[in-house]
């Protein structure tokens, strides 16, 4: 699984997969030894690399904090995977926008080329995935900077496909 995650204004990129003896977390892409149980709701119990802490969650209507011990943090948790997330991303209009992979797949053709102008909701790149080709599209109008992947390229849920300013 592979999140988005901003913490006080800044992003990360957090990836979790299951492991034999717990999980495998890699943060800001440095692999990260932890062990989690979750003892009760919107409480996580964490011992990374030797070092326990108890976090809990916070949810309002609006915003969504976490306590590490007595520091609160404000977060914003984004899923590539999620419609929500993605409708939520592409809500403001100013500066680079990222096209994310939503899922694992292979690249299987580009539409746009790099400089071309795009508008919203327009065809960028086709992802095969399981047999099925799946058009993603532009988040905004703009010009397509950055093309990330080549025809033929696997890539997997959150990998950056182009950049639209």
């Amino acid at each position: 699984m592979v999140y988005e995650i901003i913490i006080e204004g800044k992003p990360h990129r957090l990836e979790l997969a299951r492991a034999a003896a717990g999980w495998e977390c890699r943060f800001d892409g440095q692999s990260v030894p932890i062990d989690a149980v979750i003892p009760r709701r919107d409480v996580l119990s964490l011992l990374v690399n030797g070092h326990a802490y108890e976090i809990k969650r916070e949810q309002t209507a609006t915003d969504l904090h976490v306590w590490v011990g007595s520091t609160r943090f404000a977060v914003e948790l984004r899923d590539p995977r999620s419609l929500r997330s993605r409708q939520k991303a592409g809500g403001d209009e100013k500066g680079p926008k990222k096209i994310f992979a939503p899922m694992p797949g292979r690249v299987v053709r580009l539409l746009v080329a790099e400089n071309s102008e795009v508008e919203a909701g327009q065809g960028v790149v086709v992802v095969e995935a399981m047999k099925m080709q799946n058009e993603i599209k532009s988040p905004k109008k703009g010009v397509v900077k950055k093309i990330s992947v080549i025809p033929g390229a696997a890539v997997n849920p959150g990998d950056v496909l182009a950049i639209v300013e």
